[in-house]
């Protein structure tokens, strides 16, 4: 039986849609994130032996008619269609065409918007036939075997779907324990994808992302996956496996010159962290290749040497803000006297640092905001970004907003801009949405277009061949965004 899934269109027009992003948008920078979640579904499929295509229209840069030519073609018989918040009118109406065109297909939805309201989506269009809830590698496995036998669709774990005009919950599906058992998302790349189309404008070019563990322990109020998808508890891949996959991309991809461990916190668990970069240095893989990892900034100065040394180059923090009291509102669960020693170690070991900012929390003022600028210009960060929160349903966040009245709207439509570009939706009396995304712009402006940091960065590009491919990629798509003084 065919499978196929697809990461759809969405505003072809404006640029290339990063739907798996944490913020899904058309990003300033140009990054473009791997469909991974897809991927590692299509991997499993592959290895019962269904026969699938995996197709990424932002990648490919595909227009609906294009990407709808491609299913035609193909013919399956069930369709799984990654969606986001900001895309899932489109992404809901793009099912519905192709369930007009052939007749038999299943049509399934997957992603975090459905999976936090799978009831409302379903009822945005009678031509979906179902959504699958989390984490959904097994799911589809599961309901493919299901279509192919024509059995009862209630014997799939964690679906919803429409049946004689009502919508039958099936019983929830656990997370996966052993996720060793999942195929390298990296073969699943190499078979089905162009990794010369994805682009991360911290790493060096080309990359790979991969996840070496699903979770996270930490409980920041506004974070999606977590909350929506993989749950608080860190499960992860043995070291051995996640090792075996760098060993694989050198071999498979032999210009690749990064990877890029995407867990939500890959340094959740240190005595793992130093069990994977001993075997890089082990095996010879950090003279190889390089990567870099999500990390939360309690991470210790003894584990950042031992990445440094395994071929780390990059760390990426979430810093949020640089008033304490913020950082308690949103639950963080860190100090600033860490952040602070954090990126002092992070220098000492020659470590970059990706920094993550974030406006419009609860007790948030335009005085604390410009405290957060002040902080993150003092850090002497390599990167930064500074975006306004985005409450994603399913999130503490949302129900935070939605409750005390600062949602200015319910349209999932108005999470981006007209361009695709990242907006906000929450408004207070005394700070508006438009006022928490020009600070952000504001703040962009001030950090990059510093003489020092202009002077820094034009150092470490005369020094490294590699930074300087990288700096000039990021900041040729970056500077349209950079210098004007109102946009989005």
């Amino acid at each position: 039986m065919k499978v196929l899934l697809i990461n759809p269109p969405f505003k072809p027009e404006f640029g290339r849609f990063s739907r798996t992003s944490r913020s899904p948008a058309i990003t300033k920078s140009g990054t473009l994130y791997y469909p991974f979640w897809l991927a590692y579904a299509t991997g499993v499929l592959d290895k019962e032996g269904f026969e699938t295509k995996l197709i990424d229209a932002p990648a490919e840069e595909y227009s609906e008619t294009k990407a709808i030519e491609e299913i035609k073609s193909f013919n399956p018989k069930l369709v799984v269609i990654d969606t986001s918040t900001p895309s899932i009118y489109s992404d809901v109406k793009f099912g519905a065409r192709i369930k007009s065109m052939l007749k038999d297909v299943f049509i399934l939805l997957v992603g975090t918007h459905p999976s936090a309201l799978p009831e409302e989506t379903l009822n945005l269009d009678n031509n979906i036939d179902g959504i699958a809830i989390g984490e959904y590698d097994y799911t589809v496995r599961d309901l493919a075997y299901v279509l192919k036998d024509k059995v009862d669709l209630n014997t799939v774990d964690g679906i919803v779907y429409r049946k004689n005009n009502r919508i039958i919950f099936t019983k929830p599906r656990n997370l996966i324990e052993n996720l060793d058992e999942i195929p390298f998302v990296s073969s699943v790349y190499k078979k089905h994808l162009d990794y010369k189309k994805y682009f991360e404008s911290m790493a060096q070019y080309p990359m790979i992302m991969i996840i070496s563990g699903r979770g996270c322990p930490f409980k920041c109020f506004f974070c999606l996956y977590p909350q929506t998808f993989h749950g608080n508890k860190y499960r992860l891949r043995s070291s051995e496996n996640v090792v075996a996959e760098f060993e694989y991309i050198i071999r498979n991809f032999p210009d690749v010159k990064e990877i890029g461990i995407e867990d939500d916190t890959f340094t959740a668990n240190i005595k793992r962290v130093r069990e994977i970069c001993h075997l890089l240095i082990k095996k010879g893989i950090n003279r190889k290749i390089k990567w870099w990892a999500n990390a939360r900034v309690n991470l210790d100065f003894e584990t950042m040497k031992l990445m440094k040394a395994a071929g780390c180059r990059l760390i990426i923090a979430g810093f949020e803000s640089g008033v304490q009291s913020i950082l308690d509102n949103i639950n963080k669960g860190i100090k600033i006297e860490q952040s602070i020693q954090f990126v002092k170690n992070a220098k000492k070991t020659k470590l970059l640092v990706h920094g993550c900012f974030m406006v419009g929390n609860p007790g948030e003022t335009k005085e604390t905001m410009l405290e957060t600028l002040k902080f993150a210009m003092k850090l002497e960060l390599d990167t930064a970004q500074f975006y306004p929160l985005i409450p994603y349903p399913g999130t503490k966040a949302y129900k935070w907003a939605l409750e005390n009245g600062y949602l200015k709207t319910k349209k999932y439509s108005e999470w981006l801009t007209e361009e695709g570009l990242h907006n906000t939706v929450i408004s207070f009396p005394h700070l508006s949405d438009r006022e928490l995304v020009e600070f952000c712009n504001y703040a962009r402006r001030k950090f990059y277009l510093r003489p020092s940091y202009i002077f820094k960065k034009g150092i470490q590009s005369i020094f490294s061949m590699e930074e300087a491919k990288r700096n000039f990629k990021s900041f040729k798509t970056f500077a349209q965004y950079l210098f004007k003084k109102n946009n989005n």
